[in-house]
């Protein structure tokens, strides 16, 4: 595939990346929407490279960061969702496997501190919004909410780790042909 081409698809999944975070709005879909954009990311590298898909993670993260309603969703994007994908492909092509599970959870976890840091201190969300935490909440909850979202976060996460190791697999096997006959694409 040349340059222009390369560059072409780059620009569609930066705006498919942007569209999939608008309905962040409606916050059920806070976490879901950042994991599915990094689908797009994932798409990239495997049809363009690693390169190539940074360049679109950046423009998806900064046109997000703008144009998106919901910052924590933008923020998740940028901060760990949207690069993911291509820090997975590196780990999992250049290390060991125990090594690699270690530098992946150790990568979430610092990324989503981060995140919910960038978020309390620049984009000044209140703590209780981000958590979840409401006169209704049990008082458990509140004392512990941001280890239990940090254990729940890390449950979510191996899943969705598997998820895309999974949907590579079926992207190769099933819709890459495809995909590269639709839109004329060459290795």
């Amino acid at each position: 595939m040349n340059k222009a081409s390369k560059t072409a698809v780059g620009g569609l999944m930066i705006a498919l990346s942007v569209v999939i975070l608008i309905p962040t709005v409606l916050e059920f879909f806070v976490y879901a929407l950042p994991a599915f954009a990094g689908l797009v990311t994932m798409f990239c590298v495997v049809e363009l490279n690693k390169k190539w898909a940074f360049g679109v993670f950046f423009g998806a993260a900064v046109i997000s960061l703008l144009l998106v309603p919901n910052k924590e969703a933008a923020v998740l994007y940028a901060a760990f969702f949207g690069y993911y994908p291509i820090i997975k492909a590196i780990f999992e092509s250049r290390l060991p496997r125990g090594v690699e599970y270690v530098l992946k959870y150790l990568f979430f976890n610092v990324s989503m501190v981060a995140a919910y840091f960038v978020l309390l201190k620049v984009f000044l969300i209140p703590f209780e919004t981000l958590m979840g935490i409401d006169d209704s909440s049990p008082a458990f909850f509140a004392k512990y909410a941001v280890w239990i979202m940090l254990l729940g976060g890390n449950v979510m996460f191996f899943f969705y780790d598997l998820c895309l190791t999974r949907m590579v697999s079926v992207y190769l096997r099933f819709w890459q042909k495809r995909v590269r006959k639709l839109f004329r694409f060459k290795r």
